[in-house]
């Protein structure tokens, strides 16, 4: 048994719905060699970045889709040659018959996505979106977590590396602070300084954040916790894989890229 492309992209739909992505952002099928229609699907891939890499290992695993978390069509291509590693992705893609796929910041909004995932990090809570989707309370851009108990900023410290399956993290202490432990933290996947910016909490979380909105965090008693960009990302694929695979049923293998890792690594 297979199932069909448009089954798989139904579902993609149902997980993360396009309507609540940034309207800065490129969501949805992005390369479609060959019609929908005409499309059983074998297996798909995920992935955070569709590298030269990630398109040989999907080559390699013989899969017919691949779900790149980050889009790789972005910017406007103003032309297809092999001059960039985009440009030589889309054309292979397009000459192997993959169709590629991106949710990006519709995961992120969505209930159950990618920002809930990382709101776990710390512990348990009540979490509500920082920029709500218009008409709606529970999906949204970034999060605004109430733990349910206040946790000291050593121990959240820890919590985030063990989350996220990391051994260092960049921290921001505040200068001077009696504060023994944290109530509330402030969420976003990424680089998360625009949703960040007007927003108030003990604790700041997002993979990468501008110097001076550190500072500005800082300097109001916040503490702020870096991981890199893509370490608050990477974690989210095995989960977003079970949800597929529980739709599936077998009849299409999904997989998680074993090549996709964050470009940065400590020395």
């Amino acid at each position: 048994m297979t199932c069909s492309l448009s089954e798989v992209l139904d579902e993609l739909q149902r997980i993360a719905p396009l309507e609540l992505a940034a309207d800065w952002d490129n969501v949805g099928l992005l390369v479609e060699p060959k019609p929908k229609q005409q499309a059983p699907l074998r297996g798909l891939l995920l992935t955070i970045d569709l590298t030269e890499p990630v398109l040989a290992e999907a080559l390699a695993r013989q899969v017919d889709l691949i779900v790149a978390y980050h889009p790789p069509i972005f910017s406007g291509m103003k032309r297809l040659t092999q001059a960039t590693a985009g440009e030589r992705i889309v054309l292979a893609a397009i000459a192997a018959g993959l169709f590629v796929y991106s949710p990006h910041t519709a995961l992120d909004a969505a209930e159950g996505g990618l920002n809930d995932w990382l709101a776990k990090a710390i512990g348990p809570g009540t979490a509500s979106p920082i920029e709500p989707s218009p008409g709606s309370e529970r999906t949204g851009q970034g999060r605004l977590l109430t733990l349910d108990a206040p946790v000291p900023l050593e121990q959240a410290i820890t919590s985030v590396k063990a989350h996220l399956g990391l051994q260092y993290v960049r921290v921001a202490r505040p200068h001077e602070s009696d504060n023994p432990a944290w109530h509330t933290v402030a969420v976003c996947a990424g680089a998360g300084g625009s949703v960040l910016q007007n927003a108030r909490a003990d604790l700041f979380l997002t993979g990468e954040m501008r110097h001076h909105d550190v500072l500005s965090k800082q300097s109001q008693g916040s503490a702020v916790v870096l991981c890199d960009h893509t370490n608050t990302e990477r974690g989210y694929l095995p989960i977003l894989a079970e949800r597929l695979e529980a739709t599936l049923a077998g009849r299409a293998t999904v997989m998680v890229s074993r090549t996709d890792s964050d470009p940065l690594s400590v020395t």
